[in-house]
């Protein structure tokens, strides 16, 4: 990223988190109600995550991939109780310990709205590859050549390309030009244990982060591809696409 586009992109950042947090405040207390109501319980969750690429290190003799952790917040669309008996897991399209106003917020992506304090503190960006959890990312990292790449010199962002191309779980839509690719990204060792994997989602949401990644190397690239992921993202919250 140069220093260009690192500013600029601060300066994006800066103002449309605050102007967010300005217009969602009436809305941000409806949605209070609706989840108290649906489930009671705790309104914001929190969550430790995954940002900037740091480095490497070797531990127990596995070289492992170092990032920025940070808190990120967001509104509760699970069961209070959620990884008690399963831990820390992706959440699928349809998570059994997702709650009926959780489902509308995570559709229409709702429950991201207060990470844009995150991204006025810093954390976060508006636009940048999805931040996962640190024990996930490791893992995904160690099992994907490059994984780790898509948050290199980049803060994870509250949308991004993969957010406004694909669908809930990473898998393109009918019609894609990135389905030319599939065989190459779903299952390339052709396990058949493997078909379906969350691997084979990570793969193809990272394609879209790297081209993201790719972009922010000169002014120009960078504010056509911001622009047009922050023009698609609210059509993706209207129609409950992507994500």
């Amino acid at each position: 990223m140069t220093p260009t586009v690192r500013v600029t992109k601060r300066v994006i950042d800066v103002v449309a988190s605050a102007l967010g947090l300005a217009v969602a405040a009436p809305l941000g207390a409806l949605i209070t109600a609706a989840i108290y109501a649906d489930s009671p319980g705790p309104i914001l969750y929190r969550q430790r995550r995954a940002g900037m690429l740091l480095g490497f290190a070797t531990r127990d003799g596995v070289t492992r991939p170092r990032f920025v952790e940070f808190t990120m917040w967001k509104f509760r669309t699970m069961r209070p109780d959620a990884e008690q008996m399963t831990g820390p897991i992706l959440a699928t399209e349809d998570d059994p310990r997702i709650t009926r106003v959780g489902k509308i917020l995570r559709k229409t992506r709702l429950d991201e709205l207060p990470q844009l304090w995150n991204v006025l503190r810093g954390d976060m960006s508006v636009v940048g590859p999805r931040p996962e959890r640190p024990e996930l990312l490791e893992n995904l990292a160690l099992a994907i050549p490059f994984f780790e790449e898509r948050m290199r010199d980049v803060k994870p962002g509250i949308t991004g390309l993969a957010q406004v191309s694909l669908g809930y779980s990473g898998r393109p839509p009918d019609g894609a030009e990135v389905l030319a690719f599939k065989e190459a990204l779903m299952n390339p060792f052709k396990i058949d244990e493997a078909d379906g994997s969350e691997a084979d989602d990570m793969r193809m949401k990272m394609l879209f982060d790297l081209a993201y990644v790719a972009a922010l190397e000169s002014l120009p690239t960078f504010l056509r591809m911001e622009l047009g992921v922050l023009v698609r993202t609210p059509m993706v919250m209207l129609l409950g696409l992507g994500r």
